[in-house]
C-alpha cells in the first residue's frame, strides 16, 4: 500500500517551490513526462492488478455496479469563487460530492460557503494544513500540526482528510480524528510519491495501538486528477476518464475522482496554461449518465466510508 518517501520530486523541491511560478513548476514536470510514461506504460492509467476485491466483499448497496465518488480540492481564491458554480452544476445532474478546504493556506476559512454546501447535502473535508509540501517534514512537526488540523475537523464537522500533493505517511494519520483519508491513488506515476495503493476498492488502515483507535478507511482516487490529464498532459478529450471508468465498472470497483474548481474555465474556452474548458467535464458526466444511468451509487466520501466500515464489520463509527 502507498506510503514511503518522496518519489521523483526531491524534498528540496518544496523548499524552492515558493520562489517558482506555477507555470515554471509545471514545465519542470512536463520535462519528465516521456520517461514516466515509458516506465509506467503497463500500470497507467490502468493497473490490471488493482481490481482484486477485498476479503468478504458482498458488493455495493442495492446491487449497484460501481460507486461514483466526486471529490474536490479547493486550492486558491479563484477556486473558492467557483465552488458554488461547480456545485450547482452537480446539483443539476443529481450528484453530490465532497469539497476539501485548506485550513491555513492562501484564503480565509469560507464559513458561509461551507454552510451552504452542507445545507445542500454536500460534504466538507480538510485539505492538508498549509498546503506547502511540508506537512510530513518530521514526526514531531506533524504531531503539532495534527492538533491544529483536529481543531478544524471539529469546527467544520468534518471527518475526511487529504494531504497536499498526495504526500502521505499513512501511519502518522492516526493522529487525526478522521473517519477516512483520500491521500492515495490506485496508480499515478506523476505524483511526488508515485507508489500506488493498487486497489480500486476502499481499505482500512489499522492502527498499531488498537486499544485507543480502530484505524480509518482509505479511499484512493482511481480516476486521474483533472490537473494531471488536462494541465500536465494537455489532453483535449475526456477519453482517458471514460476508458478507465469502463474498466472500473467491469470490475465492480470505486470510481473516485479529484476535480479542482480552481482549474475549470466556465467560459467554454480552450485549454489554457492553468485552466481547461468545462466542456471536458460536461462530456464526462454526460457519459456517466448516458452509459450507466441507475447503475452507480453516488455517495459522498463520508457515506461510503461509514458503509464500508459497517460492511466489513469493523468498529462502528
Amino acid at each position: 500500500m502507498a506510503g514511503g518517501t518522496h518519489g521523483f520530486i526531491p524534498r528540496t523541491y518544496y523548499i524552492l517551490k515558493p520562489f517558482m511560478s506555477q507555470n515554471f513548476r509545471r514545465t519542470l514536470r512536463r520535462m519528465m513526462i516521456p520517461r514516466i510514461l515509458t516506465r509506467s506504460a503497463d500500470r497507467w492509467p490502468i493497473d490490471e492488478n488493482a481490481c482484486g476485491r477485498p476479503s468478504g466483499w458482498t458488493g455495493w448497496p442495492d446491487g449497484k455496479r460501481f460507486a461514483l465518488v466526486l471529490t474536490h480540492d479547493v486550492e486558491s481564491e479563484l477556486g473558492l469563487e467557483q465552488v458554488k458554480r461547480l456545485a450547482d452544476l452537480e446539483l443539476t445532474y443529481g450528484f453530490r460530492s465532497s469539497y476539501n478546504f485548506i485550513p491555513e493556506g492562501s484564503y480565509e476559512d469560507p464559513t458561509e460557503l461551507r454552510s451552504w454546501l452542507i445545507g445542500e447535502k454536500f460534504e466538507v473535508g480538510v485539505h492538508d494544513f498549509n498546503h506547502d509540501g511540508h506537512l510530513y517534514d518530521s514526526r514531531i512537526s506533524f504531531g503539532k500540526k495534527a492538533k491544529k488540523i483536529n481543531c478544524y475537523l471539529h469546527k467544520w464537522g468534518a471527518v475526511g482528510f487529504r494531504s497536499g500533493f498526495m504526500l502521505r505517511q499513512l501511519e502518522w494519520l492516526h493522529d487525526l480524528d478522521i473517519l477516512y483519508d483520500t491521500s492515495t491513488f490506485d496508480t499515478d506515476p506523476f505524483e511526488p510519491q508515485p507508489e500506488g495503493s493498487r486497489t480500486i476498492f476502499p481499505f482500512r488502515v489499522a492502527s498499531l495501538d488498537t486499544c485507543e483507535r480502530s484505524g480509518y478507511i482509505e479511499l484512493s482516487y482511481t480516476l486521474p486528477q483533472d490537473s494531471t490529464l488536462f494541465l500536465l498532459l494537455k489532453h483535449k478529450t475526456a477519453d482517458v476518464w471514460k476508458n478507465k471508468l469502463d474498466w472500473i465498472v467491469r470490475n465492480g470497483g470505486m470510481a473516485l475522482v479529484n476535480i479542482h474548481p480552481d482549474y475549470i474555465d466556465f467560459s467554454h474556452g480552450g485549454n489554457g496554461r492553468s485552466t481547461y474548458p468545462i466542456s471536458l467535464l460536461l462530456d464526462f458526466v454526460d457519459y456517466i449518465r448516458s452509459e450507466y444511468n441507475a447503475e452507480y451509487w453516488n455517495p459522498v466520501a463520508r457515506e461510503l466510508a461509514v458503509w464500508y466500515a459497517d460492511m466489513t464489520s469493523y468498529e462502528k463509527w
